[in-house]
């Protein structure tokens, strides 16, 4: 049976082994969404395939289509990101950054907009000094992009306009939700801060949002609204968030970096 020979930008997220040799290859690409590939005897030492096909590299592919999984025949690495491996923070950021896109997006044709939101992403994370805040603005993004974005303008239960004090986070219920309403189970207290910065992150860029001031009180709070946000989304955790929280644990530079948390 001939295949359909075609070509394709992607991002790999991760891999895993097949067989003694071979290794299915996660990649999220702007065209096809995520996709599932064969890279056959990428585990054999003289693999031309294998220093090209390694998590967080962006690369372009040439792929032959097969009936259940498609196999990947050539591959050219365009950006290895080497900044992000020669500090651990920086590498566990971006892993979670990628393992959510992995755990939230499916084949899809036309995401473009996605694919250039996890590139700028990647990049951002092996230059910035704000880790923590760009992983915030790439959550807010993300649920953005997949439907779930947080309502922050009326309150989620009654739907009462919504002053910036005294509200509470219901991710559950998707976004805010009045005072009148916070008592009731499953919200959090918003401060004022956390809930105007969370609308300046639905409405503006990254560029933009990098010059707040954020504190490590108000780091903490936007880190647990959103993740919250997230896995309510995914309905699971994320398994590279407990390695984001062992590296900040034991880093002294990633302690620094999250005000000591």
């Amino acid at each position: 049976m001939a295949f359909r020979i075609y070509r394709t930008e992607a991002v790999v997220l991760r891999q895993r082994r097949l067989g003694d040799a071979d290794k299915i290859c996660v990649l999220f690409t702007p065209n096809l969404g995520r996709i599932e590939a064969v890279a056959k005897g990428v585990r054999r030492p003289r693999s031309k395939l294998a220093g090209h096909l390694e998590p967080l590299t962006r690369v372009s592919l040439l792929l032959a289509k097969g009936r259940s999984l498609d196999t990947i025949t050539q591959a050219q690495a365009l950006d290895s990101f080497a900044p992000l491996r020669e500090e651990i923070e920086r590498l566990s950021q971006a892993l979670y950054v990628a393992e959510l896109v992995d755990r939230m997006t499916d084949a899809a044709p036309d995401v473009g907009g996605l694919y250039r939101l996890l590139v700028d992403t990647i990049e951002r994370l092996g230059a910035t000094e704000a880790l923590d805040l760009a992983v915030r603005w790439f959550e807010m993004r993300l649920l953005m992009e997949q439907g779930y974005q947080p309502n922050l303008e009326r309150c989620v239960r009654c739907d009462a306009e919504l002053a910036p004090e005294g509200n509470g986070f219901a991710a559950l219920a998707g976004g805010v939700v009045c005072p009148g309403c916070c008592e009731a189970p499953g919200s959090r207290p918003l401060s004022g801060a956390a809930f105007k910065l969370l609308r300046y992150m639905q409405r503006r860029p990254f560029a933009e949002v990098a010059r707040v001031r954020v504190d490590a009180v108000l780091g903490r709070e936007l880190e647990t609204h959103l993740r919250q946000a997230v896995q309510t989304a995914l309905d699971q955790e994320v398994k590279a968030r407990e390695f984001v929280d062992a590296v900040r644990a034991t880093s002294p530079v990633a302690a620094q970096r999250s005000g000591g948390r």
